[in-house]
């Protein structure tokens, strides 16, 4: 089955990984991506990271940064040279660029679906809420990356079939424990907490920061990330007076990660909900589990949900929270290391690469053989 795959998210190399199990799988995939993409997090590059058995295309983006405007000019083209029987169009139901892909590969006959993460029932202004009704209209089957996601599909009035699939898992041989010797000295060693992802109000580090400062014992923060709160977050350390104890990395490679996890004892991802966003899955927890790092979630979103038997759970913007579960796992070695092996099994069983190419590939193929004039389920 020929599909063709266009995603933003697929210039991160380790996410690629997901491209090559689909074509081990016998996709025929031709994945079309942008050179790079800009944020708020800064500028994620094209890395070519696994790229094996399938092909990946580069092609022109407008408006690159606009996460509603943004759009692939020859895409149009580039369907019509290809021919393939699913269009799976990585990418929100209610952005711009979403819309004119599925509706060219209306004009061309192409089955196509589209991604979902957005977890919060939000009604857009004009033209974007006409274009996400439009784009339920243009196809059957839908991809939610979590139930709440699939639950506000209904919500806002898709009547179609919705797979509920995480956008992306981790490959476990890739991410896994990889055992440190013990050091010799006889004081005791800091606790080494890790964050990654953007350094963003949203992302709730100032709140780590903060809980971090009341810890008792030595301990040492790692921040792997870039984002707009950078300066008032290296600000916030200094006047906490534990600036010597946090250590910016700045933004990490996908594929270089693993060392990362490799010098944690905890994860924390200390998410805050805002009127316009709550967490919608926290790949890094996921990364982090099957490296056997026991992590420390908010309850902002699905965080909780893909937690599980992973790690400790408080409740989101509440720092003496945080400090006491940070505090608990750090006078806690049996704990650690039970939570971090339940972590492992949670994303073995639910959360690896290859299960969310499996069942993207069953969507493909019910997507593909759809019948003509059964515009829903």
């Amino acid at each position: 089955m020929r599909v063709a795959m266009v995603s933003k998210a697929l210039v991160v190399g380790a996410y690629q990984r997901k491209a090559e199990e689909l074509a081990q799988m016998g996709a025929e995939l031709t994945v079309f991506v942008p050179p790079h993409w800009r944020d708020r997090r800064g500028s994620q590059p094209l890395e070519h990271s696994h790229t094996a058995g399938y092909t990946l295309r580069v092609i022109p983006l407008r408006f690159n940064g606009n996460f509603h405007l943004h759009y692939y000019p020859t895409l149009p083209a580039e369907l019509r040279a290809l021919r393939p029987a699913v269009l799976h169009m990585d990418e929100e139901p209610y952005n711009l660029a979403t819309w004119l892909a599925l509706r060219a590969a209306a004009r061309l006959g192409i089955r196509a679906t589209f991604f979902t993460w957005q977890n919060l029932n939000r009604r857009y202004p004009p033209p974007f809420a006409a274009l996400e009704r439009a784009v339920y209209r243009l196809t059957p089957l839908a991809i939610a990356g979590s139930r709440t996601a699939a639950e506000v599909l209904a919500q806002k009035g898709f009547g179609g079939e919705v797979a509920v699939i995480p956008q992306f898992g981790v490959d476990p041989t890739f991410f896994q424990r990889q055992e440190t010797p013990a050091a010799n000295t006889a004081d005791p060693a800091p606790l080494r907490i890790g964050f990654a992802g953007g350094l963003l109000r949203e992302k709730g580090v100032d709140l780590l920061l903060r809980a971090c400062a009341g810890l008792t014992g030595p301990w040492q923060l790692l921040l792997a990330g870039e984002g707009e709160e950078r300066v008032a977050l290296a600000g916030l350390a200094r006047d906490l007076g534990i600036d010597a104890q946090v250590e910016w990395l700045g933004r990490i490679a996908g594929d270089a990660m693993p060392p990362f996890y490799h010098a944690l004892d905890v994860l924390a991802l200390p998410s805050r909900s805002l009127p316009n966003w709550k967490e919608q899955f926290g790949r890094v927890l996921i990364e982090a589990m099957a490296c056997e790092v026991p992590v420390v979630g908010s309850d902002s979103g699905e965080i909780p949900h893909v937690v599980g038997e992973g790690g400790l759970i408080f409740p989101e913007d509440d720092i003496a929270a945080l400090q006491t579960a940070l505090q608990t796992l750090a006078d806690d070695g049996p704990l650690r290391r039970r939570l971090g092996a339940g972590g492992r099994r949670r994303v073995l069983a639910h959360y690896t690469m290859r299960h969310i190419a499996e069942q993207t590939l069953a969507v493909y193929t019910r997507l593909a053989g759809w019948e003509d004039g059964s515009a829903r389920p």
